[in-house]
């Protein structure tokens, strides 16, 4: 097993709109997108990120060898309690998953 970070070409987060964040897992093949996709169910990014697993999209593109979720955000961007303004720093929370 290795961290998902040290197999993953890269992962980003970014604001899918106002209301949605979205993690891009980039893979460099698709024998690592598969790795990765098979240790990664929503259910278990739901579990680590803390939200209802009915409100988490999991989106494979092989085509690209991209893993993706999405997620409501926990606050509007940009409202007061908005404390990512990007969404930027999500991507970290999945940086150490074993994978």
């Amino acid at each position: 097993m290795a961290e998902l970070c040290t197999i993953a070409s890269r992962i980003r987060s970014k604001n899918a709109g106002p209301f949605w964040i979205t993690i891009d897992i980039f893979c460099d093949s698709q024998d690592v997108l598969a790795r990765v996709a098979a240790a990664l169910p929503a259910e278990r990014v739901a579990d680590h990120l803390q939200i209802d697993s009915g409100r988490l999209r999991r989106f494979e593109m092989p085509t690209l060898n991209v893993l993706k979720f999405s997620f409501p955000r926990p606050h509007p961007q940009g409202s007061l309690r908005d404390r990512d303004m990007h969404g930027a720093q999500v991507a970290l929370l999945l940086e150490g998953l074993e994978v």
